[in-house]
């Protein structure tokens, strides 16, 4: 097929909602191979339908590193029927080039979708593990939302956008998530902790 132009940051396409895909045609299927062949062409490790500028239910992952096979993942109208846990995700985003931030995410995710043969399939991605937030980074593309809509710090995040000349946060789209930030805060203590620890133990041998 063919490798597409990522739509950047700033465009309102990307916050627009995804519709549904009512039948795996030919099309839908073109679609997810230019999806897979831009991934690819980026180095990156997801990428969804409104990233290139097209209006569908559709993203793709490859989580695979190093010497491993390809091993490209495809999601067709997906819905996440579990999540649980918290974690903290250091994330950037092909439609935000070179720009990087932390955000909170699940820990565990469950996710229900067609693959590009129509058929249905149910993943469980688990503790945090790049497929488990890449699911969820991906998926929210599909509703208009974005990763720095997660972010554990706003003002770094500013920073951050700032530095690769980006359009400002959209105050209004940050997502409001009590629980889940008080155990990503939870979550930091104990690396601090951790790592002071680790410090301590080192500065006694």
């Amino acid at each position: 097929m063919s490798i597409r132009k990522v739509v950047k940051y700033g465009q309102d396409s990307l916050r627009q909602p995804s519709k549904e895909v009512h039948k795996v045609s030919q099309k839908i299927r073109n679609l997810v191979q230019d999806l897979i062949d831009t991934m690819y062409s980026q180095n990156g490790v997801g990428l969804a339908a409104p990233q290139i500028g097209e209006n569908y239910r559709v993203f793709v992952i490859d989580v695979s590193t190093g010497n491993e096979p390809l091993n490209p993942i495809v999601f067709i109208n997906p819905k996440i029927i579990k999540k649980s846990g918290a974690c903290l995700s250091h994330e950037g985003c092909l439609s935000f080039p070179e720009a990087y931030t932390d955000v909170r995410r699940y820990a565990n995710v469950m996710i229900k979708a067609l693959d590009s043969n129509g058929r249905s399939f149910v993943m469980e991605a688990k503790d945090g593990s790049l497929l488990a937030r890449a699911i969820q980074h991906e998926f929210d593309h599909l509703d208009g939302i974005l990763f720095v809509d997660h972010c554990v710090n706003r003002f770094e995040a500013e920073e951050v956008l700032k530095k690769f000349n980006l359009p400002s946060l959209q105050l209004e789209k940050l997502i409001d998530e009590p629980e889940l930030a008080e155990a990503v805060d939870k979550l930091k203590e104990e690396l601090l902790k951790k790592e002071k620890e680790k410090k301590e133990t080192e500065a006694n041998e």
